[in-house]
């Protein structure tokens, strides 16, 4: 047996911001993708995966969602894993993938991609991941398998109001790009998740949020989407900027000069990929070739050309 795929994702922005009811605009990205799967023989990368599985439906055990777990535990006993090429700790959506592929396969009732998606069913399906997705890391937004899930674009205006979205269509390949950059190291969400909520306890640190990060990350997303690429870049340089002087801890300590140097020359604009702490870091750039020359230390990839 082998289930559909499903891949994984980037929030291009709304890290942290969505927390606090930023924006944000997550888009699919399939490069990376995992299936559930029944062995024919078992091995030790699909033991490790039914053993996680496993803990796993012992947590839905206690969940109210409208899950076949009779099937899934009987399905687990044959050795059922999830089969992913999607780097753990790496902020691209590994959890929420293989969250999209439990709730495909388990769930009664299930919303569908093919449906009239209203924002109440949105909002429904995003609750049901969120509580599955806190499995994996203490509090999750649902918004990683909600994009997982349906494999388009989504618009986050506010907590209460998401819809899918167009975003314009790339060059085959142009000068500009947006680009994962590999730090070499992996991340994990709950810890750095729970920096933040501490930070957000002193007023200074509350102010620069409410009043510059969510403001840039708003627009950003609204220039991105109207294609007004002058805008954007000023206005991811200065997302940089706030996240570079206001967000060290979720850094690598080796990128931070490399950070305040693509600012400095306008050359390329980092920003956290996902919670951050490692995994990859998104590149914004209006010059890939110029970027390439600069970051030719690092591995990086192209996920959209403007």
């Amino acid at each position: 047996m082998k289930g559909p795929l499903f891949y994984s994702k980037i929030l291009l922005f709304g890290e942290y911001g969505i927390i606090e009811d930023s924006k944000g605009l997550s888009i699919p990205y399939n490069f990376y993708k995992g299936a559930l799967k029944i062995p024919k023989k078992i091995n030790v990368s699909s033991k490790s995966s039914n053993k996680i599985l496993i803990d796993f439906l012992e947590y839905l055990n206690s969940k109210k969602i409208k899950l076949d777990l009779h099937k899934f535990k009987s399905d687990l006993d044959k050795g059922l894993y999830f089969d992913s090429s999607i780097p753990k700790g790496y902020g691209i959506g590994s959890s929420g993938a293989l969250v999209a592929a439990v709730y495909e396969k388990y769930a009664f009732e299930k919303i569908t991609v093919l449906e009239n998606l209203t924002r109440e069913k949105l909002l429904r399906l995003k609750n049901i991941f969120s509580i599955m997705e806190s499995f994996f890391h203490g509090k999750s937004s649902g918004l990683d398998p909600l994009n997982s899930y349906l494999s388009i674009p989504i618009l986050i205006n506010s907590r209460k109001d998401i819809k899918v979205t167009g975003i314009p269509s790339q060059k085959t390949i142009g000068n500009g790009a947006v680009f994962l950059m590999d730090s070499g190291q992996t991340g994990s969400t709950a810890p750095m998740v729970n920096i933040f909520m501490e930070k957000m306890k002193k007023d200074g640190f509350r102010k620069i949020i409410n009043e510059k990060f969510i403001k840039h990350t708003n627009l950003c997303v609204d220039n991105f989407l109207k294609g007004d690429l002058k805008s954007l870049f000023n206005n991811t340089k200065k997302l940089s900027k706030i996240v570079l002087d206001n967000f060290k801890p979720m850094i690598p300590k080796e990128f931070h000069n490399l950070w305040k140097k693509g600012i400095e020359n306008n050359s390329y604009f980092l920003k956290l990929c996902g919670s951050g702490g490692g995994g990859y870091i998104l590149g914004f750039t209006e010059n890939f070739e110029k970027a390439k020359k600069q970051l030719k230390d690092h591995k990086l990839e192209v996920v959209y050309y403007f």
